[in-house]
């Protein structure tokens, strides 16, 4: 878990007791990853760092600065060693287990980003405070689709926020959760095709790397 007091708290989920308490970061910790092998946790901060953790000893293997603005979520990609994180100044693809910079995704959502899935098609979602529902290309970077978040009858618009988002384990299906109090669920249009939902992909040939 990730609080406000800067750490990152591992758990005994049997006894209910802490095992570590990761310190390290400067500000509060909005995002944690977790793997079976090393890197086993992976904290993302308002500090605008990423930090790798060590369980074996309770300290910190790397700081990665990429990042200028909060971190506030970070995904695994569900077959890749890769994992991306999302920041106001933009989303990011990092290698594991070091921790290499990718690239950057080839657009940027100008909204506060709370939340990051993938899929094991390489369907990467981001969902902000803008309501707005941006669908990646994992490997290209690029931005293919954009869905707005439908209102709650009743709420304001300002309740439009995305908090959380994960796809099943069938990867086809995307939950949200909204700042209108609702747990909503996406999925494919069976529907659809080339012509009813063009998509103007055209991958560039080098991808920006900084």
């Amino acid at each position: 878990t990730g609080g406000r007091d800067s750490v990152c708290r591992v758990w005994d989920i049997r006894t209910k007791m802490q095992i570590f308490a990761l310190s390290g970061h400067d500000s509060d910790v909005f995002s944690v990853i977790t793997r079976p092998t090393d890197p086993q946790v992976i904290t993302g901060s308002a500090d605008s760092t990423i930090k790798f953790w060590d369980l074996r000893y309770g300290r910190t293997m790397t700081t990665l600065t990429h990042h200028k603005h909060n971190v506030r979520a970070m995904a695994l990609h569900p077959k890749e060693n890769a994992f991306v994180s999302a920041s106001a100044d933009n989303i990011k693809k990092f290698s594991l287990p070091r921790g290499e910079f990718c690239h950057n995704m080839l657009s940027q959502q100008r909204a506060t980003i709370n939340a990051v899935a993938v899929n094991e098609d390489g369907v990467m979602v981001t969902g902000g405070d803008s309501g707005g529902l941006w669908f990646w290309d994992w490997k290209s970077g690029h931005n293919f689709q954009q869905a707005e978040a439908i209102v709650q009858p009743g709420s304001l618009e300002c309740e439009a926020g995305i908090y959380a988002a994960c796809y099943d384990q069938t990867g086809t299906r995307l939950v949200t959760c909204e700042a209108d109090k609702t747990i909503k669920m996406w999925k494919e249009d069976e529907n659809a095709t080339p012509e009813t939902h063009p998509l103007n992909f055209k991958p560039p040939k080098v991808i920006r790397r900084f």
